[in-house]
């Protein structure tokens, strides 16, 4: 059963080989009320992920499975730059090249401000590039990346719902088709049975009439004897 990402309750993997660098920003991202998942590399970054080197199908949601096969939802990905072995540019490109990850947002951080890196990154696709020590007010620009992502997380799955379920999207307007049509019949149906209705009623007047015609053909008394006029 997957976990539901409220808007207090997104949830942030963190990434940096550091560990003092680790509880700082697990504590200030847990002081913003996001879920946190702390690793100390961009490799097991990627386990956790659920990542794989050949990895190029369906991009569904970002879902991972945890080792009790509860599935975890990642909203966002913040990770230091300078890392032995895989660094933070490796990882986001690893992420942004994988059909199933490339919309988590990712955010580097470094203690270097170097701005060829800052702007290699940034066109690499990381949404943020924030200098250490990351402050909560840095934290504060994370919920609009996270905001914007579940959005068209969420406009994806309607339209794979409508992909999948065609019948429904065609039945709707022939069942709205087919009520339109009962509904011309009945009127029609009322009209002829008024226009039955005013023909009986103007056929009683005419005879009404023709009864009360100066005209029609009527006796007069003449001594006593009726004699047709």
């Amino acid at each position: 059963m997957g976990m539901a990402a409220t808007e207090s309750q997104f949830h942030v993997l963190a990434v940096d080989d550091s560990l003092l660098d680790r509880k700082l920003i697990e504590r200030l991202l847990k002081t913003s009320s996001y879920q946190v998942t702390t690793v100390d590399s961009g490799s097991k970054a990627l386990e956790f992920l659920g990542f794989h080197e050949d990895e190029q199908i369906n991009p569904a949601s970002p879902y991972v499975s945890l080792n009790n096969h509860q599935e975890v939802e990642v909203n966002l990905i913040i990770t230091d730059y300078c890392m032995p072995g895989m660094t933070g540019y490796d990882l986001l490109k690893k992420i942004k090249e994988s059909s199933s990850l490339r919309n988590i947002p990712v955010v580097i951080m470094s203690s270097e401000n170097v701005p060829s890196r800052i702007t290699r990154c940034l066109e690499e696709g990381a949404e943020e590039f924030f200098l250490k020590p990351v402050q909560l007010s840095d934290l504060k620009r994370l919920r609009p990346h996270m905001m914007k992502t579940k959005l068209k997380d969420q406009k994806l799955e309607v339209k794979q719902e409508n992909q999948e379920n065609p019948d429904e999207k065609i039945e709707k307007p022939e069942f709205q088709s087919e009520k339109l049509q009962q509904q011309q019949v009945q009127q029609q149906q009322e009209q002829h049975q008024q226009l039955g209705n005013n023909n009986n009623n103007s056929n009683k007047r005419k005879a009404m009439e023709d009864g009360l015609s100066p005209d029609r053909t009527r006796p007069r008394y003449s001594n006593g004897v009726a004699t047709p006029v």
